[in-house]
């Protein structure tokens, strides 16, 4: 889009007013009875699903008297009595209708007892569909999206978004809203494309700059900055159920974070999404697979790992399977898969043998379920750039040096060719065990052998000692800074096939029918071949046959960005998850992600550079009554932060943030014994010092079974999580009021705000709020911030020894230069500041 000074020019420029185009589009949209029919898969399904299919639907153990509602020839057909449930075209002959309208209690659908009965208008709809022939169809999600086929006409017209959300807006009768204020955008975005403020200079850059294309500028640096993927990865990470300890009661420490730190690079540079699933699907699958590839396998990897004493080893390694086919079927397929464990789904078309065709997939690793060891084989050594340097310098010191000492032993050790090593004359007389150390080669002595033949030629041929003893500790040095090199769990085929069997209600010990590796029946093509490995199985993922990955992508971004998605039910695109609110707005977004060769910075920059996005999130009477949630996009999104960011943004505000890109996790502030009373005194938090303080919320140490005390909404890590609910709980201001971490930002902001060039209270209130909300105050919280700081300054003035336990909060040393009544006083205020509703929500 393009911003101007005047805000309604940007929407002129665009065409923001609604064009016949726009009316003609209305028409066209999938929204009414009226305009287009009676639809199976958006009126007739639903009904069936949530009213039949308990009873009659795809769980052929569950089904009921032998009727299959959600397949048309199930229904057509004549079930166990005879009767014949939908006549097409004849509702007075179908038993469905008579039984729905039957006022016997005893024969009526569904029963009573099962509170699932159907509206009058319902029946009525029915009715209506079965006397129309009851064309069936499949459920939206099941078929390939298509590009609408008025995209191109729409795009000439403006921004491509726009034109949908528009055109859904013209049909509920609603008007976009006003644009949002200059300072509210550069907010906003910042806060969507790096999960930090924007600081006081980037405003004013932003805000004097006249360009008409100043705003896209914006967005240009945000997603080219390295925190864009520390922000992106949050969401990742709770998908892939990322923890830096295995969970359980052991609950051992892991070293996944060189993958975590992948995923960071991967949005930075923008790796495209198709090669982003393919890696961390089967990485190790490509030819020549190299190490990044391998490495992105972590993320299979990343499920619980139990070494609780007593448990069996194939059943750990089974749960270990069900954990990463239901993960891949929820973050690729939208699938609730976790039904199929044990039974037939009984709303969507996935059978037992779907899941357990698609656990197959993950069925032929070297895993093998024993032990709680955090670097479970098979694993990869991912060195630092200065550990590699050291690596490869200390390998070619170690290859120097062992080849020494193998000339040197040659000589004093020769023998004519083939003779015994007794032979030689100076191993004449040597100890039975000395021989048996000098036999091995050198290059496989261990450091116990070398200590050994050093003792014994110590004295009688120190050369020759001493030529050992340097190989023996140039091998420790090297073993020991390989053994510093952080391991992360991949994934690795043995080779060999393991044979799959459906489990009998997911027990272990109870195998049924043997099935291969296979992709959900429903979703597979007749002229498809069959899928043999993990990388078949990721390379249609990300294909045109496979409706749903591209739709479930876009559908997360879209609500990372707008807070809720265009399918509310992020985690299910099944028969019971939300009918998208603009099915023709997700399938261009889905067609277009994939045309662009998956692009994920593309497709975010569409989504905030739309006028939807950049609107004002004012709420008025007629949008709070007509579209409570925005699901219509009257107005711009608004809703609070989650608690991550909400730290990071206190951080930043203050001045403490640490710049540092990845690196091992880090144990900021927590109260005492939290880890302690959770294990039994297993685990003691040991806490960081200095710059680690200040690390961004993604570094935290993540323990399974008690996650990071400051975070308060946020995913368990233990499954698989693409949608965090928002909360509203005391421990979110009781957290930001008082816990060491929010005082402490307090203090050092009150600090920075004192030692800058403004010179009286008014001034000092004007930094705070740029540090903080990116603009300046209005006079009346002049005159609100006026009072309370004369009210905390005579307070702290009769309470001395307050201000000085006020100050002494965190580690960050007071600063002497600075008056500490003053000092304690603006703490207070800017704590007062950084609560604000404003401070903690994405306006």
């Amino acid at each position: 889009m393009k911003l101007s000074s005047t805000p309604r020019a940007a929407h002129r420029a665009v065409g923001w007013t609604i064009p016949a185009l726009l009316l003609a589009l209305v028409a066209e949209m999938p929204c009414s009875h009226a305009a287009d029919g009676i639809r199976f898969s958006r009126d007739i399904l639903p009904l069936l699903s949530d009213h039949c299919f308990a009873c009659h639907g795809p769980d052929e153990k569950s089904r009921k008297g032998g009727l299959r509602l959600d397949t048309r020839e199930g229904a057509t057909q004549p079930a166990k009595s005879g009767a014949v449930a939908i006549v097409p075209g004849k509702s007075a002959d179908s038993q469905l209708l008579r039984r729905l309208t039957s006022p016997d209690p005893d024969e009526v659908m569904p029963p009573a007892k099962a509170n699932r009965a159907l509206t009058t208008a319902q029946v009525e709809l029915l009715r209506q569909w079965i006397d129309a022939g009851a064309p069936w169809g499949r459920h939206w999600a099941l078929e390939a999206p298509q590009r609408p086929a008025h995209t191109n006409h729409a795009q000439s017209q403006g921004h491509p978004i726009d034109a949908f959300v528009r055109a859904r807006l013209a049909q509920a009768g609603l008007h976009p809203a006003a644009e949002a204020p200059r300072t509210t955008l550069i907010r906003r975005v910042t806060l969507d494309l790096t999960g930090l403020p924007p600081t006081p200079a980037e405003v004013r850059v932003f805000l004097e700059d006249p360009a008409p294309d100043a705003y896209e500028r914006l967005v240009d640096r945000l997603l080219a900055s390295p925190r864009y993927g520390e922000r992106m990865a949050w969401d990742w990470l709770e998908a892939a159920r990322y923890a830096d300890s295995n969970g359980y009661q052991g609950d051992g420490e892991r070293t996944m974070w060189p993958w975590r730190d992948w995923v960071v690079d991967a949005f930075n540079r923008n790796l495209p999404f198709d090669q982003f699933t393919l890696w961390q699907i089967a990485g190790d699958r490509l030819p020549q697979a190299t190490d990044e590839q391998r490495l992105a396998t972590g993320f299979l990897r990343n499920h619980m790992i139990n070494g609780e004493g007593g448990r069996i080893a194939e059943e750990n390694r089974i749960d270990y399977l069900f954990d990463q086919t239901e993960t891949v079927a929820t973050v690729w397929l939208g699938a609730t898969f976790n039904c199929t464990r044990c039974h037939d789904h009984k709303f969507d078309p996935y059978t037992q043998r779907d899941y357990y065709g698609l656990l197959a997939f993950f069925n032929q690793t070297r895993v093998d379920g024993s032990g709680g060891d955090p670097q479970t084989p098979p694993n990869l050594g991912v060195p630092s750039r200065e550990q590699a340097e050291r690596l490869r310098d200390m390998d070619a010191q170690l290859k120097v040096v062992l080849q020494a000492a193998e000339d040197f032993e040659a000589v004093k050790f020769s023998r004519v060719k083939d003779q015994p090593l007794e032979a030689a004359a100076a191993a004449t007389a040597l100890p039975k065990e000395i021989l048996e150390h000098l036999r091995i080669p050198l290059r496989d002595r261990d450091a116990g052998r070398l200590e050994k033949l050093v003792a014994q030629w110590k004295d009688t041929d120190p050369a020759y000692a001493t030529r050992l003893d340097f190989l023996r500790k140039i091998r420790q040095e090297r073993d020991a800074l390989s053994r510093g090199i952080p391991r992360v769990m991949v994934m690795e085929d043995t080779g060999q096939k393991r044979p799959t069997a459906i489990l009998n209600r997911g027990n272990y010990l109870k195998p049924m029918a043997e099935v291969s590796p296979a992709i959900p029946a429903t979703l597979s093509t007749p002229k498809a071949s069959a899928p043999v490995d993990r990388l078949d199985l990721a390379r249609w993922l990300v294909s045109p046959a496979n409706p749903l990955t591209a739709r479930v992508t876009v559908n997360r971004f879209w609500q990372n960005i707008f807070g809720v998605g265009l399918v509310k039910t992020a985690e299910d695109f099944g028969v019971q998850g939300e009918k998208p609110v603009n099915l023709d707005l997700l399938d261009w977004l889905a067609t277009d992600f994939q045309a662009s060769g998956w692009n994920v910075k593309q497709l975010i920059r569409q989504m905030v550079t739309s006028e939807a996005y950049c609107q004002s999130s004012r709420v008025t009477p007629e949008l709070s009554e007509q579209d409570p949630e925005n699901r219509l996009l009257a107005r711009g999104p608004r809703f609070r932060m989650p608690s991550w960011m909400i730290r990071d943004v206190t951080l930043a505000a203050a001045g403490l943030l640490t710049q540092q890109v990845g690196g091992a996790p880090v144990k900021p502030y927590q109260p005492a014994g939290v880890w302690e009373e959770a294990t039994f005194g297993a685990k003691r938090y040991e806490q960081h010092h200095g710059a680690a303080l200040y690390r961004r919320s993604l570094y935290v140490f993540w323990r399974r079974i008690v996650g990071p005390t400051m975070f308060f909404d946020v995913a368990s890590r233990q499954t698989c999580t693409v949608k965090t609910p928002r909360t509203n709980v005391p421990l979110h201001a009781l957290l930001t009021l008082n816990d060491t971490a929010y005082v402490e930002a307090a203090r050092a902001l009150a600090g920075w705000v004192l030692r800058s060039e403004a010179h009286n209270t008014r001034e000092r209130v004007e930094q705070a709020y740029l540090r903080v909300l990116g603009r300046s105050p209005t006079p009346e919280e002049q005159a609100v911030c006026q009072r309370a700081w004369e009210r905390h300054r005579n307070h702290f003035a009769t309470h001395p020894a307050a201000a000085s336990q006020l100050l002494a909060v965190g580690e960050l040393p007071p600063d002497p230069g600075l008056d500490p009544l003053d000092h304690a006083a603006w703490t207070v205020l800017c704590s007062t500041i950084l609560n604000l509703d404003e401070a903690l929500t994405k306006e």
